[in-house]
């Protein structure tokens, strides 16, 4: 067994290595059905080795090819489904484009990007795609931009049988939307506008679709009161997130966490300016009644109908800095000096706590 999987891993690593290396020859030795390496096999009764026809990888059992498979980048995966139609089909299975996607894309993709593709996939057909074959058309123009390596442009078009069919509705063609940047989807962006101190410490939604070119993400705000759409270029991956919760932008949130906020919770709530504001989610911490001490053992806090949150990125005096809500009935409380705060939601995860705490000003905010 020990031997068998050192023989395996071996074949695995050479492989994928004459895969990028040398394209155009995977493509002879598959189409071929041949490898380069001859199996032999030994008679024990008479003690002679003989050679055999040669084999090729559709030859290995099922499970070992799938595992191979399972080990390529998604750019391996695009240049192998172009050596014959057998590879192509596999090379386009959601199962191996699933763990792609939720590698790279699962941190800022949620259900909203996912409702916004399957309306983006009801407005237009099932689009062509050339996989490294056939003709310079569309969209081996669109993948080569994707990955632009200097030996696609040099090795595709020799055959015209490589050219098929990419199903709109695959997981790959979802994955291959997101890399090009032509998709834009909706996300969620914290410190919004190159971190403007009016938005420190918010996260707002907006579109935003990928810059393969600068590894980042470019944002679209929508428009509200006087403001036109707001865009911003050069947005990080550690500024986008999906939406946790599906409440939209400019709906109240239903706070189902109010009876068990207690001093020391972490909370996000939503505050606008006036009522022609979207609402952006605001990071802050429940606090003690000020008749409170904050002794753990004598705190009731948890017990009053009023709920203190302190915003402690700004500086003690601000307007800004404290806010109190009714744990029984609050809805949407302000006025148009200090703006309207609306629902709220308890941090549970510790990393996204970690989150916000990353983005934290250097500077307290006035």
């Amino acid at each position: 067994m020990l031997f068998f999987l050192l023989t395996f891993l071996s074949f695995s690593f050479f492989f994928y290595q004459d895969l990028i290396s040398n394209s155009n020859l995977i493509k002879t030795k598959f189409l071929s059905s041949s490898m380069s390496t001859k199996k032999k096999w030994v008679n024990n009764r008479v003690g002679n080795v003989d050679e055999s026809a040669e084999c090729s990888i559709l030859d290995l059992p099922e499970l070992t090819l799938e595992l191979i498979l399972s080990k390529l980048p998604p750019k391996g995966l695009c240049a192998m489904a172009g050596v014959c139609t057998e590879l192509r089909a596999k090379c386009r299975s959601d199962y191996l484009w699933e763990r792609h996607l939720k590698e790279k894309w699962g941190q800022v993709v949620g259900p909203a990007a996912k409702r916004e593709w399957k309306s983006y996939l009801a407005s237009k057909k099932t689009f062509e795609l050339s996989s490294f074959g056939g003709s310079l058309g569309r969209q081996r123009k669109w993948i080569s931009c994707v990955w632009p390596f200097s030996w696609i442009r040099s090795r595709i078009g020799t055959t015209e049988k490589a050219k098929g069919i990419v199903p709109d509705d695959s997981v790959m063609s979802w994955y291959l939307s997101l890399e090009s940047g032509k998709f834009w989807f909706p996300a969620q962006v914290y410190n919004r506008e190159h971190g403007h101190v009016g938005f420190m410490l918010s996260c707002y939604d907006a579109e935003v679709s990928y810059d393969r070119r600068t590894d980042t993400f470019n944002a679209r705000y929508p428009p509200h009161g006087r403001r036109t759409i707001v865009q911003e270029e050069g947005v990080s991956w550690e500024r986008v997130r999906a939406p946790p919760i599906g409440t939209s932008a400019h709906d109240l949130h239903s706070s189902d966490c109010l009876k068990d906020l207690q001093p020391g919770d972490h909370i996000e709530i939503q505050w606008r300016r006036n009522n022609d504001f979207p609402y952006g989610w605001w990071y802050g911490v429940v606090g003690h009644l000020e008749s409170c001490d904050g002794n753990a053992h004598f705190c009731r806090c948890h017990l009053s109908d009023t709920v203190v949150l302190e915003f402690n990125q700004y500086t003690v005096g601000s307007r800004w800095r404290q806010t109190t809500i009714c744990r029984k009935s609050h809805r949407e409380k302000g006025n148009e000096t200090d703006g309207f705060y609306g629902g709220v939601r308890r941090l549970q995860g510790k990393d996204e706590i970690a989150k916000w705490r990353q983005l934290w000003p250097l500077d307290i905010l006035e």
